[in-house]
């Protein structure tokens, strides 16, 4: 038993085939209870070196990618980290670690307000509660694919391929689960048709959810601490903030210890550029934010890539909106129309499409405006929202200085 414990080609082959015995169909406890008798720990470097190697054999990516969460359960326990490095502070693995945090924690949130549905209470009161939470949940795509497109190819530099393609089959799987039980709930239209759907699609949907994390915390991320360099993370850690962040926003910034990072920092000294001036980050957001106006970008793609985040928003916005096709931004009932605008966009027919509507004291100006390039080539949409009832209700003139002492002075 010592030599399979100490010895690395034996050790992987008992691996092997402890996990062909599950694609074999044999019970996963069986599997997990004679690897535990066999094996006290496993280098999470052994568990890819398997499955890279069943892969190289001739097993399906799918077929493992069926299994990868019995794969899981039998190493839960087993699996030795021990001699991982650990992410320092603003690291991209430290920003994942706490990404990760804040996926469980409103996992388990989601949990809960299944448990508390009352019978009594409104049903679309309980929907849209539950909607909103899942909605949070669409933030995990920007988790995922930081993964995949800027942490993946770093594995595939060192001849690490298939776990990342059965680790991006997973990523898939849940955004489809997660559509499934948004589209499943905005259907719903009675509490045991809610309670059917946490047991159907979204418990198995948290469950993957979660099941993803200690993948990430047990085998890809100490596995990537291992193999990449400080020059492959910085290049990481500039390019993230181009997908964006799940769930939270880091606040420590991240300097690789010995790296030069001059060439990069003078590069954010700069600023943004334009033809007439130029911002600093940090400006440009401060000035998008003051304005007395919500501003929504959608992209080319029709992707919502940013949203401004004044003080007083006429519709609500949350971060899950991001990386999302526009249309699913929209009730079902004004998707015709969002897809008529964007359509006269592009054709160049349109460049403005205005709408004005009443909302209690609020009289809301609504306008969405093409944006094109100097070439005339479509850049995208923006939308502008702003509450004009104070300026309708301006009379006479006012020339001298005067403070109002209420926020409507901003308008």
């Amino acid at each position: 038993m010592s030599e399979l414990i100490n010895n690395a080609e034996q050790r992987r082959e008992l691996l092997k085939h402890m996990i062909q015995q599950l694609h074999e169909g044999v019970a996963p406890e069986q599997v997990k209870k004679k690897l535990a008798e066999l094996l006290t720990s496993i280098p999470h470097g052994d568990v890819v070196a398997v499955e890279q190697e069943l892969i190289a054999e001739g097993l399906p990516e799918t077929e493992i990618l069926k299994l990868c969460d019995l794969h899981h359960q039998i190493l839960d326990g087993n699996l030795d980290n021990s001699q991982s490095q650990t992410a320092p502070p603003g690291h991209p693995v430290d920003t994942f670690g706490h990404e990760n945090t804040a996926i469980k924690k409103l996992c388990s949130e989601i949990e809960k307000q299944i448990t508390s549905i009352a019978t009594d209470a409104s049903v679309e009161d309980q929907k849209n509660g539950l909607l909103g939470s899942l909605n949070q949940l669409m933030d995990t795509d920007k988790h995922y694919r930081r993964k995949e497109n800027l942490l993946f190819p770093y594995l595939e530099k060192n001849e690490i391929t298939g776990p990342p393609k059965v680790m991006w089959g997973k990523h898939d799987e849940i955004r489809e689960q997660l559509k499934g039980a948004i589209a499943g709930l905005r259907e719903a239209e009675h509490i045991d048709e809610i309670t059917a759907l946490f047991e159907m699609l979204i418990t198995p949907l948290l469950d993957a959810v979660v099941g993803m994390t200690l993948k990430e915390e047990q085998i890809l991320f100490p596995m990537c601490m291992d193999l990449l360099t400080d020059s492959d993370w910085h290049d990481i850690y500039h390019q993230t903030a181009e997908i964006g962040y799940c769930l939270i926003d880091p606040d420590t910034e991240w300097k690789p210890d010995g790296l030069d990072t001059d060439i990069t920092s003078a590069k954010k000294d700069d600023g943004i550029r334009l033809p007439s001036g130029s911002f600093t980050p940090e400006e440009l957001e401060a000035l998008l934010n003051v304005l007395p106006i919500d501003i929504t970008f959608v992209d080319r793609n029709d992707k919502v890539k940013y949203f401004s985040q004044g003080e007083e928003r006429i519709f609500d916005r949350n971060r899950a909106i991001l990386g999302r096709d526009v249309r699913m931004c929209h009730p079902p009932s004004s998707t015709h129309i969002v897809e008529q605008i964007v359509e006269d966009f592009k054709a160049g027919r349109q460049d403005c499409a205005p709408f004005w509507i009443q909302m209690g004291d609020n009289f809301v100006h609504i306008a969405y405006y093409a944006m094109r390039a100097k070439d005339g080539t479509y850049l995208g949409t923006v939308e502008m929202s702003q509450n004009i009832a104070p300026l309708r209700a301006l009379e006479g003139e006012q020339r001298i200085l005067s403070y109002a002492d209420n926020k409507e002075s901003r308008t």
